[in-house]
């Protein structure tokens, strides 16, 4: 099962990068220089690292020799999503996953409705419809919500609450409690700020992300 996957990222700082020349991001990749474009972390949450995301950069810009360096990412006619995904993973502060599955239980018991497919998690309407529902209420309760909703449908299925039977129960429960609880304060985050944030899953094509309500190559060319 894949992992759904957010990213909280400084717009401003990705507007900038995303309309710098390639061979000045190149540069500054190779000489560790845009750490300093970097955001600072949020340390509720973790987020990739430098090293990991110039060693990304670098290998794709290797694998390329067709592109101009004199442009920046959007202005490419091919792989400016490639270049885009990673230079908003470069922009982000904080990182959420979570597998797909288990979304269900997170989101559905906010909404007024079911979501009908994980497709739906990698597209901004839902994330959209989660933030303004949790604006309407705080995180204890929306927690609990969480809480209730997974144990109604365990006893839906004719699985036991009991600790003394399952000894997974509690583990679980504190799983989905901390998981909920972190997720509601990356969503409220997002949504007093203004930020954006990058959604995906894991071997989703770079093309299919979205960055705030468009996808990463609209979002770059709105930028330049």
């Amino acid at each position: 099962m894949a992992d759904v996957t957010l990213h909280l990222v400084d717009g401003q700082r990705f507007n900038r990068m995303a309309s710098m020349p390639l061979g000045e991001i190149i540069s500054g990749m190779e000489g560790r220089s845009l750490r300093e474009l970097r955001p600072q972390g949020d340390p509720r949450f973790q987020r990739e690292f430098d090293v990991d995301l110039e060693g990304d950069f670098l290998e794709l810009i290797d694998s390329r020799s067709d592109w101009e360096q004199n442009m920046p990412p959007a202005g490419l006619r091919k792989g400016s999503c490639e270049i885009g995904l990673i230079v908003a993973k470069w922009c982000s502060y904080a990182h959420w996953s979570c597998w797909e599955a288990r979304l269900f239980l997170y989101v559905e018991p906010i909404l007024p409705r079911e979501v009908s497919s994980t497709e739906d998690f990698t597209k901004p309407e839902v994330w959209e419809e989660f933030s303004s529902k949790i604006a309407q209420t705080d995180m204890a309760s929306y927690s609990e919500s969480v809480i209730l909703d997974w144990m109604s449908r365990r006893e839906a299925l004719g699985e036991t609450m009991e600790p003394s039977d399952d000894p997974r129960i509690l583990p679980t429960m504190e799983s989905h409690k901390m998981l909920s609880e972190s997720l509601f304060s990356f969503i409220d985050h997002s949504r007093r700020s203004g930020d954006p944030i990058l959604i995906g899953r894991e071997y989703l094509d770079p093309a299919e992300w979205y960055l705030g309500g468009a996808r990463i190559a609209e979002s770059m060319a709105v930028s330049s």
